[in-house]
This record gives structure tokens, C-alpha cells and sequence, in this order.
């Protein structure tokens, strides 16, 4: 009894390969997944970033059923994608990159279209709801080549949903859409998640990453370079940037400093790097004082995720955290 008790994650990946051959079929061309393992927990929003050519939309495309792997297990809340196909396919709605709709189908056509491809009966039909949802019911019954791109966007993963799957799999939802419809994806993409389903999302934008995301995956060269939280991805650059704004101009920098290693931005502001794990902020600080030098300002720039990716994706080994 206590085995049902166990919550499955809503996705797991052990040792999951893809290459892909050459013609001959004798030689790999190219290796996408390097043996990735992944645990991805149910009602997360888990974000899965790299650079372009990283292996994320093969990734999607195994966990879709479009792309098979090479080696590996994938499960899909539970579901082997091997022994349990059905199953697997029906736990998980994959919202592709690409614009994929038939311009002379409305928004509802294409709903129970695609609806009735996932063997959904009529009664069990959720298409209202998730017009409603999507705020598409003013073009409900219009065609879809008359909708703008932001409504086409939220069209696909309407169709993506009407399985009412538990998993969600967005590949780069927001790409080439403006900063408005883009706010409004991420408030929807928060709300299908308060209602419990898990999000997976596949994102070129960092912000996207940080302000949506509960933990984060970075692949690099097919390889999955780091996973954790953000607050722990974070953490990873021990680096922090201390700038000084003086009230006076200064001709030289007292020697006291020069152990600080400043960096002069202009005659009155100097900027300070420092290791929070090795350096005392307020050392610093009395240091500064000491020199007798009236300051003005004082600004901290804290590290950012964009500096993390940078810093993961251009070092050639895996990160173990």
C-alpha cells in the first residue's frame, strides 16, 4: 500500500543518447545527447537552457514521440516511453517552436479537431474551457490565418492541452513574439501551473528562465552541464561588483587601495570585484573609509543567470553539482 503513495516524477531520463548517423550508416555524424540524466518533479516549472545546437529541441522531440533515442530510458509520469507508449504519450502536451496551424480552421475546428486525434470523446471535450483560458473566445469561429502571431502562439498550446495532459513541454514559447504578449505567455504559463501541471520550458531568454522557472537544466554540446535551483546556479559565480561614487575628483588612488584591485571608471567612481566567499564586505568598506575619500554613492551588482550560462557554456567540462 505505501508503494502508492510514492509520487513518480513527471519526468525521468537515465543515461538518454542520441546520435545520429551518416549515410552509410556506419559512422556517427553527430552526437546531440551525450547520456543525459534528468529528474524533473511534478508540479515544477522546470526551464532547459543552452545555446543553439545544444541538443534542448531533440530532447523534446524524444520526450514527444518524434525523435527516437539511441540509447536510454525515458519515463513520462511513470510511463516507460518504451513499454508504455499509450500511456506515456497521452501524460504529456508539446508545444512546438514552429507555428504549425491549418489556415482555414478556427481556433475551436482545430481544438476538436486535434482533440478527437487523442481519442478525447465529445463529452469529455474541454474546448470552451481552454478557448476561455487562452482569451481566444472572441475569435473562436474565426480563421486562424486572419489571428495575430500572439494569438496563433496561444492557439498551439491550446492544442497542446486538450488531452488535459499533466506535463506540458514548451519549446521556446516566446521566440520572435513582443514584450507584451510575452508577459502575458509567462502569467499563463503561471496559471496552468498553480493548477497543477508541470511545465517544461525551453528558453533563449535568460529573464524568461529567472523569472519563471523553479529549477533549471544547461545543455552544452549535448551534454547536461548543470541542474540545479537558480539560487543555487547563482552561487556558482563567486563574484560580486562593488562601485563607488566619490564626492571629489581624484587625481590618483591612495596605495591602500591598490591591494583592492580597483578598476577606475572615471575620476570619481571606482569599481571594487570581490569573492563573497573569501572577501569581508565590510573590510572592504573600512578600507575605502580609511582613505578619507567622501562618498557619495555605493552600488552592489549582484550576479546574474546570464553571466552563470555564460560561464558554464564556454568551459568545456560538465559542472558536478
Amino acid at each position: 500500500m505505501h508503494n502508492d503513495l510514492i509520487i513518480k516524477p513527471a519526468i525521468e531520463v537515465k543515461n538518454l543518447e542520441k546520435v545520429y548517423l551518416a549515410k552509410d550508416k556506419k559512422k556517427i555524424q553527430k552526437t546531440a545527447l551525450r547520456g543525459i540524466n534528468l529528474t524533473i518533479n511534478q508540479g515544477e516549472i522546470f526551464g532547459l537552457l543552452g545555446p543553439n545546437g545544444a541538443g534542448k529541441s531533440t530532447f523534446i522531440n524524444i520526450l514527444a514521440g518524434l525523435v527516437i533515442k539511441s540509447k536510454g530510458e525515458v519515463n513520462i509520469n511513470g510511463f516507460n516511453l518504451d513499454t508504455n507508449v499509450r500511456e506515456a504519450r497521452q501524460s504529456i502536451g508539446v508545444v512546438p517552436q514552429e507555428l504549425t496551424l491549418d489556415p482555414f480552421f478556427s481556433p475551436e475546428d482545430s481544438l476538436e479537431l486535434q482533440a478527437g486525434m487523442y481519442g478525447v470523446r465529445k463529452k469529455n471535450r474541454k474546448t470552451k474551457e481552454i478557448l476561455s483560458a487562452l482569451k481566444l473566445n472572441d475569435v473562436a469561429k474565426g480563421y486562424a490565418r486572419r489571428m495575430s502571431g500572439g494569438m496563433k502562439r496561444r492557439l498551439m498550446v491550446g492544442k497542446a492541452m486538450v488531452h488535459s495532459p499533466p506535463i506540458l513541454v514548451l519549446d521556446e514559447p516566446t521566440a520572435g513574439v513582443d514584450v507584451e504578449l510575452r508577459r502575458h505567455l509567462w502569467e499563463m504559463v503561471q496559471e496552468l501551473n498553480k493548477k497543477g501541471t508541470t511545465i517544461l520550458l525551453t528558453t533563449h531568454y535568460i529573464e524568461e528562465a529567472e523569472k519563471l522557472c523553479d529549477r533549471i537544466g544547461i545543455l552544452n554540446e549535448g551534454d547536461l552541464v548543470a541542474c540545479d535551483t537558480k539560487d543555487k546556479l547563482l552561487g556558482l559565480i563567486d563574484k560580486k561588483e562593488l562601485i563607488v561614487k566619490f564626492q571629489d575628483q581624484f587625481t590618483s588612488l591612495p596605495k591602500s587601495l591598490n591591494e583592492l584591485n580597483p578598476i577606475i571608471l572615471d575620476n570619481k567612481t571606482i569599481k571594487f570585484i570581490y569573492q563573497p566567499s573569501s572577501s569581508n564586505f565590510q573590510s572592504i568598506l573600512d578600507k575605502i573609509n580609511s582613505c578619507k575619500l567622501n562618498i557619495i554613492d555605493l552600488e552592489i551588482n549582484e550576479t546574474d543567470l546570464e553571466e552563470v550560462f555564460l560561464s558554464i557554456t564556454q568551459k568545456n567540462k560538465p559542472i558536478n553539482l
